[in-house]
């Protein structure tokens, strides 16, 4: 326990509070401002605390988090410093992504008070959500092992496990932290995501049931998307297994290149209809066409709710579908499930979208410059076959709670690496429109406007920029162009703050092999191959 308190005590020196605030201002980028003045607090008599307190978490339970931050508000009015008012008006703030407001709440009561796990569960929930790891393990960490009952301390390790892909660990942690808070709906949602993820379905619709019976009702759009969702797992479920290997061990297929993303041939029977599929990193989950679906006979398993994704209004309607087979080059993948959408591109001949799910028991190379695609099998406790060139350079990925690869990117003019997807499925790299509301970014607006087809819809006049240098490990792109998109629906859901995508316009330049059981992407410049 010395040597943890050790390892964080620069953090609790007042006179370096100030660097750490503005290095959260950097990470996180678009933060609110403490807007205390006007806020409507009332005097309360001490008996009441308890009594409001108990209130408040039941407001924010119900995800009435405004009213639950009034009640808190009230309490601290008649003492500022009491500490569990504060730290509950920090997850609050926490949850409504009020990220800087809810350190300086969390951090007074910590630097106060060392001892208090709920505070450095809090700061290690906060950090996670900024999407500065190695700080988030060490907060919560530090929870635990001050009170092993503090279950937000459980289940932001269960998370950070979850983003490292340690999934085993992940459910292990998410499950103390649903034994030490049965009520908390978001460590329940947690534990059913991750339990999906672990391929555990039956486990997965059992515990989003027990999501449904805990949480709010008003929370109308994700409980719809999870009855949807809750009806496909119980079909999975009856399966014996999915995405099962075969055929042979590896393969080598050409691809195109359609507006900087990998195009490659696919087949749902073995000397079926060649179908056009995109390879689309920034996807957990393998899409089909409407069109396709209805021409190939492919019927809907189930549907419910909508998923986020970008253009138009940000949504699409959720529809499930289950395809038997999908043969690439010589590998079969079978019992794979997909979504069946609209897609907006009418003047692109693409039937589908192939996702992270369908390939992750591969070593999977997408060579840009050679315009190859290769699948190699992994097996367990095999490692990795990527190639050790010279001039290659091997990075940590990691995966975020809606699917996405993400990486660290180095951006001119910013001084802290911000966290971008990495999507072979986007052809243009983007930044988040806050990142483009600062004064660093601001400056390299074009006057160009694009128009932008997600999975969502269309956006029309969308600004872009000509970003002067963008890095990823050792390797970096001068003017590479960009556009700015709204992405808090992505981060809604993606459980981290993303600044941007590394889309196809900077991937296109090198060989990239993706290893997805060791989360590592590995770079070789096509000029070097």
């Amino acid at each position: 326990m010395k040597r943890v308190f050790s390892r964080l005590s620069l953090l609790f020196n007042p006179f370096q509070k100030k660097n750490i605030v503005i290095l959260l201002v950097i990470t996180m980028l678009s933060l609110s401002a403490n807007n205390f003045a006007g806020d409507d607090v009332q005097k309360v008599e001490p008996r009441d605390t308890k009594k409001l307190l108990k209130e408040a978490k039941k407001l924010s339970r119900k995800r009435k988090f405004v009213q639950a931050e009034k009640i808190l508000k009230q309490i601290l009015a008649r003492n500022p410093q009491h500490a569990k008012a504060k730290l509950d008006l920090a997850y609050i703030l926490l949850k409504r992504r009020h990220l800087l407001d809810a350190f300086n709440y969390a951090y007074d009561v910590a630097e106060a008070d060392r001892k208090n796990s709920y505070a450095f569960a809090v700061l290690g929930a906060i950090y996670l959500t900024a999407g500065n790891f190695e700080e988030a393990k060490k907060f919560s960490m530090n929870a635990v092992l001050l009170n092993k009952k503090e279950a937000l301390g459980w289940a932001g390790l269960g998370m950070l496990d979850f983003y490292e892909n340690r999934i085993d660990n992940s459910i292990a942690n998410l499950r103390e932290a649903v034994h030490f808070d049965s009520r908390e709906p978001d460590f329940v949602f947690a534990l059913a995501q991750v339990s999906a993820r672990a391929e555990k379905y039956k486990e997965a619709a059992e515990a989003y049931e027990r999501f449904l019976r805990v949480s709010t009702k008003n929370d109308i759009e994700r409980r719809d998307r999870i009855k949807g969702l809750i009806k496909f797992l119980r079909y999975l479920g009856n399966k014996s297994s999915l995405y099962d290997v075969g055929g042979e061990n590896q393969t080598l297929v050409k691809m195109q290149l359609l507006n900087n993303r990998p195009v490659v041939n696919v087949r749902l029977k073995k000397k079926g209809e060649v179908l056009r599929f995109v390879l689309d990193t920034g996807s957990g989950i393998s899409v089909i066409s409407d069109k396709t679906a209805e021409r190939l006979g492919i019927k809907p398993i189930t549907k419910g709710g909508v998923a986020r994704a970008l253009g138009g209004d940000g949504k699409f309607d959720i529809i499930y579908g289950f395809l038997r087979k999908i043969y690439i080059g010589d590998v079969k993948v079978t019992n794979v499930p997909v979504y069946i959408r609209e897609f907006h591109n009418k003047k692109e001949n693409v039937d589908g979208y192939i996702g992270l799910s369908l390939i992750s028991k591969f070593i999977t190379t997408v060579d840009y410059g050679n315009k190859t695609f290769s699948l190699v099998r992994k097996e367990k406790n095999e490692n990795s076959v990527a190639r050790a060139e010279k001039d290659s350079m091997s990075l940590p990925l990691r995966l975020t709670s809606s699917g996405f690869l993400s990486g660290q990117v180095q951006l001119q003019g910013i001084k802290s690496p911000l966290n971008f997807i990495v999507d072979t499925g986007a052809s243009v790299s983007v930044i988040s429109e806050e990142l483009a509301g600062t004064d660093e970014m601001s400056q390299y607006i074009l006057t160009e406007k694009m128009r932008v087809i997600g999975a969502a819809g269309i956006t029309e006049n969308v600004s872009s920029f000509l970003l002067p240098r963008v890095t990823f490990g050792n390797f970096s792109r001068n003017r590479l162009k960009a556009i700015a998109l709204d992405l808090n629906l992505i981060n809604e859901t993606s459980g981290f703050e993303q600044a941007g995508i590394l889309g196809g316009n900077f991937l296109k330049n090198y060989s990239l092999t993706f290893d997805f059981k060791e989360s590592r992407v590995t770079f070789v410049p096509n000029s070097k191959k």
